[in-house]
């Protein structure tokens, strides 16, 4: 079993199968910080986000979704996307990616 989580006192890290055993690769978030997210790219595969808790504005092409706690969000395959914590709950959320390793283009 492989584990990621990078920051020891909070539920926040990334983790990869680049053997391929299970077909995706995850990130896992939980931040206070209004405003934080990611900027604008795409991937060539899916992506499904899973909203545990927060307000969390989703760009996903030319479209904006707003999304909270118990919400899933599948952004497909090609589609830029970015994602911006609204607050003022503490945002957590899975990103499943539907690749063993990440592939990401920044734009």
């Amino acid at each position: 079993m492989k584990t990621g989580r990078r920051v020891p006192d909070r539920w926040h890290g990334e983790w990869q199968d680049p053997a391929g055993e299970s077909g995706v690769s995850v990130i896992f978030n939980q931040t206070d910080e209004i405003g934080y997210g990611v900027k604008l790219h795409r991937h060539p595969y899916a992506e499904t986000f899973i909203l545990r808790g927060g307000h969390v504005r989703f760009t996903l092409g030319d479209e904006t979704i707003l999304a909270s706690a118990g919400d899933i969000v599948v952004v497909p395959t090609g589609v830029a996307h970015r994602f911006e914590n609204l607050g003022p709950d503490r945002l957590e959320m899975i990103d499943i990616h539907a690749s063993p390793a990440f592939e990401t283009e920044w734009l």
